[in-house]
């Protein structure tokens, strides 16, 4: 078990987990004992290796300013690992909102390119933004302003 400890504790000092995504690694490492393994995550969590807020942050942060997603998406993926509302709520409370406006537009604008030409342009543009995790609202004034100019 101390292996694996040291293993979890390395594994965790490169970059951010959260606790469901080492108790899969801890699980799989241990065969499939679970005491053991949540034993690991307790401790890693008591000796601050893991922080679910820290994880919730970054996470909210990358997906924002590097991947284009929107506050809709990023919250159902932290919700689907296991993060509660209030940490996912405070994580998203950092992303820079004037910067996630101008990647939303950026990434609109791209789309628009590829097809201006189709009469379908619009919803298909709406479609795209919203698959992203865009509010309709943001998307629709960002897609009536391409499709106007």
């Amino acid at each position: 078990m101390e292996k694996v400890l040291d293993r979890m504790r390395c594994i965790c000092s490169r970059r951010e987990y959260c606790r469901s995504d080492i108790l899969k690694k801890a699980l799989k490492a241990l065969d499939g004992d679970r005491v053991k393994a949540e034993k690991i995550v307790e401790t890693l969590v008591k000796e601050k290796f893991i922080d679910e807020l820290r994880y919730s942050s970054a996470f909210a942060r990358d997906k924002a300013s590097l991947a284009g997603w929107g506050e809709t998406k990023i919250r159902y993926m932290l919700s689907s690992r296991g993060i509660p509302k209030e940490v996912i709520t405070l994580a998203l409370e950092e992303i820079d909102v004037e910067k996630a406006a101008g990647k939303l537009e950026k990434l609109m604008a791209n789309k628009y390119k590829s097809l201006k030409d189709d009469p379908q342009c619009r919803m298909k543009m709406l479609r795209y933004a919203l698959g992203r995790g865009y509010d309709y609202e943001e998307v629709s004034s960002v897609v009536d302003k391409l499709v106007r100019q």
